[in-house]
C-alpha cells in the first residue's frame, strides 16, 4: 500500500480487540483501537479514518448508535459491523443504518481483510469517477479546476471556497449534501462560526446561479442542502 489506510476499530472485548489490531497492523493498516462507543466517537472526530469496524454490543454507546453519529458527520465512510448477534432483525438494523458489511463472530481474520479490501477497491473506483472537474449545471458550465462558472459564454471566477462548495453540491446533484459532511470536508471543523460561514457561501452561490430558473439550491431541514437541476 502506498499510503496506509487508517482504520477505526471499536471493540470492547480487550483480547479480541488487541488481536484484531495486531493483525490489521501486520497487514499494513494504520489501526486505532477504542474500548467503547463513546471513546470511538471522540477518536473519530479527532482523526481522519478511511473505514470503521464497529462491534455492536459496547458499553457507553452501542455500535448502532455510534454508526448513526458517524453517519451524521460523514455520510460516505464505510462501516463494517462485527458482532456476536446473528438475528435477522439485527442484521437488517445494521444495513438500515447504512452498514457496508456485517460479520458475525467468530469470523476468519483473512475474510475480514478480504472484505475490507473489496470495500476499499469499490471506494477507489467511485472516487476516480468523482475526480470529474467539469460539471453541467443547467445552462451553466462549471470548471472546478479553473474555478470558473460559465453562462452564455460569460466566465465568472469563483473564490476557492465557493468552488469547493459548488463542486460538492454538483457531485451530489439532486441528492442531499449533509451539512456536517460539507463543513468537515471544506472548513475542517463543523463549529457554529464555520456553519454560519457556509450559509453565507450558499447565498453567494444562489446569486451566481440565478440566471437559470431551473437550477436551485434548497435547504433540507435538519440535514443540509440539495442542488436541484
Amino acid at each position: 500500500m502506498d499510503e496506509k489506510i487508517k482504520i477505526l476499530l471499536a471493540e470492547d472485548d480487550e483480547n479480541l480487540g488487541l488481536l484484531l489490531k495486531e493483525y490489521l497492523v501486520a497487514k499494513g493498516y494504520d489501526t486505532d483501537l477504542y474500548p467503547d462507543g463513546e471513546a470511538a466517537y471522540h477518536g473519530f472526530m479527532r482523526n481522519q479514518y478511511k473505514i470503521c469496524l464497529l462491534d455492536v454490543m459496547m458499553p457507553k454507546k452501542d455500535g448502532f448508535s455510534l454508526a448513526k453519529d458517524i453517519r451524521m458527520v460523514n455520510a460516505d465512510i464505510p462501516i463494517i459491523f462485527l458482532t456476536a448477534k446473528n438475528l435477522k432483525e439485527d442484521v437488517l438494523e445494521g444495513f438500515k443504518i447504512g452498514a457496508d458489511d456485517y460479520m458475525t463472530k467468530p469470523f476468519s481474520m483473512e475474510e475480514l481483510i478480504f472484505r475490507i479490501e473489496a470495500i476499499m477497491r469499490r471506494l477507489s473506483s467511485e472516487n476516480n469517477k468523482s475526480d470529474q472537474s467539469i460539471f453541467q449545471i443547467g445552462k451553466y458550465t462549471f470548471d472546478a479546476r479553473k474555478q470558473l462558472l460559465i453562462f452564455d459564454n460569460i466566465e465568472e471566477k469563483l473564490t476557492t471556497k465557493e468552488s469547493e462548495l459548488l463542486r460538492l453540491l454538483a457531485s451530489n446533484a439532486n441528492k442531499v449534501l449533509e451539512r456536517n459532511y460539507a463543513l468537515k470536508a471544506i472548513w475542517i471543523d463543523d463549529n457554529y462560526f464555520n456553519a454560519r460561514s457556509m450559509d453565507v457561501y450558499i447565498t453567494k452561490l444562489r446569486k451566481h446561479l440565478k440566471n437559470d430558473p431551473t437550477v436551485e439550491i434548497i435547504n433540507v431541514h435538519g440535514k443540509g442542502y440539495k442542488l436541484i437541476m
